[in-house]
């Protein structure tokens, strides 16, 4: 929570790889919790990001002209985003590919950061409260926020922060105030339709509110003390918090998503050769069986030849 309002982000940036380094120790983590890690925590977006965009509201640091457009186009790239998670890509058992994409987004997250750190060049030097923003350009922040924020699980502000300084020139606590609230609209939209499917991937839509609701409480503190704390640590300070944290969850994700990847492939294997070992057993049975049956038939046979002679003989030698 903490972290969420602090850089601008919904929360699921630390709770999906939180949850997945958990479930690896405990030997849970499976294609299937992915999804329902992702269900869970952007329900978990929604609460992280409501307080952190009251505390921005009030600090009057949105650009509402921008948010006019940056909402409804969030909202479109979400349900596209869900859309894809669940197809056959990522669906059940490739639940891990979403994790490792998830964990080279972060490193991509983090090189950018690190090259704006080193970079003379002021993207918000021509920035003006009062000037008209581009709709195609709030447009090119909305829809890619919307769309890896429902792919992902994530609240999107690690994408719309850093478009909105690119294309918009907006300065970085604004954007993040702008981001805290689209997120708001976002991961509602995206909970309830990544939630109403979890069905496809085995996963109930209880499972997922329960795990929610144990991380929820104390997410609503954080992400109201990191909506504060925004607004009086210095950039250069949450730049390097950024970076650090990023890089850091990058290599854990992806670490455990491949494990849970190499897990599944032996547990195949593993079933594989069982099958192939019971099907060579039932062929065995069906041979032994049938060659009981072909020697009661042939000593069946025998049998008559010796005991009951040469029928029509006989009687020719009796007459």
């Amino acid at each position: 929570g903490v972290l969420g309002g602090l850089l601008g982000l919904g929360g699921s940036v630390v709770i999906i790889p939180a949850l997945i380094l958990y479930l690896s120790q405990t030997g849970g983590y499976t294609g299937e919790k992915q999804h329902l890690l992702q269900a869970a925590a952007m329900i978990c977006n929604v609460f992280i990001a409501a307080p952190s965009a009251w505390v921005h509201w009030r600090a009057g640091g949105m650009i509402r002209p921008v948010l006019i457009v940056l909402i409804p186009t969030a909202l479109l790239g979400s349900l596209a985003g869900v859309t894809v998670s669940n197809s056959f890509v990522f669906a059940r058992r490739n639940g891990p590919y979403l994790a490792m994409l998830l964990a080279v987004f972060f490193v991509f997250v983090a090189v950018y950061n690190v090259i704006r750190a080193f970079s003379r060049h002021d993207l918000t030097a021509e920035f003006d409260e009062d000037r008209t923003y581009s709709a195609w350009k709030t447009a090119v922040c909305g829809l890619p926020m919307g769309f890896f924020a429902g792919l992902l699980g994530i609240g999107g502000g690690t994408i719309a922060v850093p478009m909105q300084q690119i294309f918009l020139r907006v300065p970085l606590r604004r954007a993040i105030a702008n981001s805290a609230l689209t997120i708001l609209f976002a991961a509602t939209l995206g909970a309830i339709y990544k939630n109403a499917s979890l069905h496809e991937h085995g996963e109930s839509v209880v499972a997922s509110l329960r795990l929610a609701a144990m991380i929820v409480p104390t997410a609503i503190l954080g992400g109201y003390i990191g909506g504060k704390l925004t607004h009086r640590i210095s950039r250069k300070a949450l730049r390097v918090v950024f970076v650090v944290f990023m890089i850091a969850i990058a290599v854990l994700t992806f670490q455990k998503a491949r494990q849970a990847l190499e897990s599944e492939s032996r547990r195949r294997e593993s079933e594989s050769i069982t099958e192939v070992v019971a099907s060579v057993s039932m062929l065995s049975e069906r041979s032994e069986s049938h060659g009981n049956v072909d020697g009661c038939a042939s000593r069946h046979r025998g049998g008559g030849k010796k005991g009951g002679g040469n029928w029509p003989a006989d009687e020719h030698r009796r007459g």
